[in-house]
């Protein structure tokens, strides 16, 4: 059986129950080394094979899998965060569907909210936005017209961009078309590892901030208001709001 596991954020208490006990008993393990902390597999067993797909092309990775599969073996494909984000793994996935080989797909806790418990706040404030896009800048990987920052920017929700920060410059310059340069942006490298890096700031001034501080990859920038204090209580705990589990008190 094949797995494909969401290792989380880098913290490697962070991988979920269900992930670590497939990777203690995984007999192969195809991880993303680039990303992936090493003590996530750190758990395995002294017999199980590992990868590094870091140096690995679509067809190795696809190979391995099949090979492990097909010798009855249990193999776990361990990504960073959330697989499901930028995790390209639905082509992995549909190969596998065209060989008829079944797997699972194991969730994980993904560096954007690894970020947010990083600064302690909460994305999805009353009164302030209760939105959250992921996004990123076009690379090498290109992205549609119609989802350009300056686009998404309009909305003004919180946001979370993704592999971007080496264009820090860049990034801002398109943020401010639409959010004002006195909104709060933090940038946190490598959110919830040891070596964690967290930088504060607003739109005028976080450009400068990141390149002192020395970051220039495996970071997340998040914006918007809600990184701000300012925002209305919630109605779920208000005595005075009622609802399934609760009556409301005077």
């Amino acid at each position: 059986m094949i797995y494909f596991i969401g290792a989380g954020p880098g913290d490697p208490e962070l991988i979920t129950v269900k992930g670590q006990n497939i990777v203690k008993q995984a007999d192969v393990i195809v991880y993303a080394g680039s990303l992936v902390n090493k003590g996530i597999i750190d758990c395995r067993k002294e017999t199980a094979a590992v990868y590094n797909s870091a140096s690995m092309t679509l067809e190795e990775v696809i190979e391995v899998l099949y090979d492990g599969e097909r010798a009855g073996k249990l193999v776990a494909r361990v990504h960073t965060g959330d697989p499901s984000i930028y995790g390209a793994i639905r082509e992995q996935m549909d190969i596998l569907d065209e060989k008829g080989i079944a797997y699972e797909v194991i969730p994980g806790v993904s560096s954007f909210v690894g970020a947010a418990a990083a600064i302690k706040k909460e994305f999805t404030l009353p009164g302030v936005t209760q939105t959250v896009i992921l996004t990123r800048m076009e690379g090498r990987t290109e992205v549609p017209e119609k989802e350009s920052l300056e686009s998404l920017a309009q909305h003004q929700a919180s946001m979370c961009i993704f592999l971007s920060v080496h264009m820090i410059d860049e990034v801002v310059r398109r943020l401010s078309t639409h959010y004002p340069v006195t909104t709060p942006i933090a940038v946190i490298q490598k959110a919830t590892w040891e070596d964690e890096k967290i930088v504060l700031g607003t739109l005028e001034d976080i450009a400068e901030k990141v390149k002192n501080a020395d970051i220039g990859k495996t970071a997340q920038i998040l914006v918007g208001d809600f990184l701000g204090n300012n925002y209305e209580k919630s109605k779920l705990y208000d005595k005075h709001f009622s609802h399934e589990f609760r009556s409301a008190k005077e």
